[in-house]
């Protein structure tokens, strides 16, 4: 007998839907305060968990992601708004004062994310020549920006560069796989080398009394920006974002709408142009993040950067989770299981890279003589993003983990730029 349940799935009412997945989120974050399931999340990170619960309910016929509009308006109207409230809390004096081998370290680790795709992408397809694919919708380098993005900004840049590159969803789950599994297998080592940076710092022959002052700054900065937000603070910090998405949204259309003619025609004109691979900056929704940027790094010179003591940047996380929640229903496991031949390419690549990233951390360091607590955070900040950066400062000090916020912000503003460098860079390698 069919149970007269079956006949109402799945769910249509993307009120309900968007509801299963608050609720999930709620319960993942629940649960991970507690400190009976700390064993757990050491294993299973809240971000994997927030993308594959909404994967496991479009799996079993519970919820249809691929008719569902919750992807878009989280991608259209959420991001902007996340990239905004993330970045309004970007100091840059603040971030200049930590030192210029805090802001070098930064760099190298985002240098070594920006080469390792290609170069890693180019090695491996001297052995594999099916990971390369050219121009197809399937080429892995359109998946490896999506890498690229959350490792050099967050899952905010991320989603940002899956609909640039347009990255199908069966290949956007297989570099999510691999985007968590590599990063979380390099952040151990951060950590054990946390334990013994002393022995490190003298191997890199650094001085290491600038973290003591840092770590004095970081506490006065701290103790300058928290309150406890009141109700016109929330409602100031909505305004803002949701007030950027709009002129985000005004200009993005008007220039993607002028510069697609104009490249249209130059291309017309110059079919072999180098400039081919740099049609990304005639999509709409490239102009839309670029915008909702640089409005929110425009706005941390202002007063408005206050509100960050007010949570902005915590409002600005909820959108992004639910923005996860949305590009995880559109994931089908039984697809993916077909797919899994493509993991052993994808993730070799994923090791490779980071392998070259490391490397060029090492390198550098050793060169102008950075702390190893730069080193950590700086490629934590990358890497991981706000999420991991702070855990791994803290392993140094406590006092330290806003250190790691502070530069994985940054991250979350260079993130889209550098990646689709990294992105035009890979296509470049990829073509016949």
């Amino acid at each position: 007998m069919v149970s007269p349940l079956t006949n109402l799935l799945p769910l249509e009412n993307d009120a309900v839907v968007l509801g299963l997945l608050a609720t999930s989120l709620g319960l993942v974050f629940y649960t991970h305060s507690l400190p009976r399931f700390k064993t757990f999340y050491t294993f299973v990170p809240a971000l994997l968990l927030c993308y594959f619960l909404p994967a496991a309910f479009n799996s079993m016929g519970l919820i249809d992601g691929e008719q569902s509009q919750l992807y878009f308006v989280a991608s259209r109207y959420l991001l902007p708004a996340s990239l905004i409230l993330l970045c309004l809390s970007i100091d840059l004096k603040g971030i200049y004062n930590l030192g210029p081998k805090a802001i070098i370290m930064f760099f190298s680790a985002t240098l070594g994310i920006i080469m390792g795709g290609p170069l890693a992408l180019w090695l491996v397809g001297n052995f594999n020549p099916d990971v390369l694919g050219g121009d197809s919708p399937e080429a892995y380098w359109r998946g490896l920006s999506t890498v690229a993005g959350s490792w050099i900004g967050g899952g905010a840049n991320q989603a940002a560069l899956k609909e640039i590159s347009e990255t199908t969803d069966n290949q956007f789950s297989i570099m999510l796989i691999v985007d968590v599994f590599v990063a979380n297998l390099w952040m151990p080592f951060l950590l054990f080398g946390a334990g013994m940076r002393q022995k490190i710092d003298q191997w890199l022959k650094a001085d290491a009394s600038a973290v003591d002052e840092l770590q004095e700054r970081v506490e006065k900065l701290q103790a300058s920006q928290a309150r406890i937000p009141s109700f016109t603070d929330l409602m100031v910090v909505l305004g803002l974002a949701f007030g950027g998405v709009a002129l985000s949204h005004f200009v993005a259309d008007a220039a993607s709408a002028s510069l697609s003619l104009s490249f249209d025609r130059y291309l017309t004109l110059h079919p072999n142009s180098p400039l081919l691979y740099l049609s990304s900056v005639t999509k709409q929704f490239f102009w839309l993040v670029v915008i909702a940027t640089a409005l929110g790094i425009g706005l941390s010179f202002t007063k408005a950067q206050s509100y960050e003591g007010a949570g902005a940047s915590k409002i600005g996380s909820v959108f992004l989770y639910i923005l996860v929640a949305t590009i995880g229903m559109k994931m089908d496991i039984a697809s993916l299981i077909q797919h899994w031949e493509a993991y052993g390419a994808a993730v070799t690549i994923g090791l490779v890279w980071m392998l070259v990233h490391i490397v060029v951390l090492l390198a550098t360091a050793k060169i102008i003589r950075a702390p190893f607590f730069f080193v950590a955070v700086g490629s934590q900040a990358n890497v991981g993003g706000a999420a991991s950066a702070p855990i791994v400062a803290s392993a140094f000090s406590p006092a330290l983990a806003p250190v790691g916020v502070l530069l994985a912000v940054l991250g979350y503003a260079v993130g889209t730029v550098g990646a689709i460098v990294c992105m035009e860079w890979m296509h470049l390698v990829s073509m016949p």
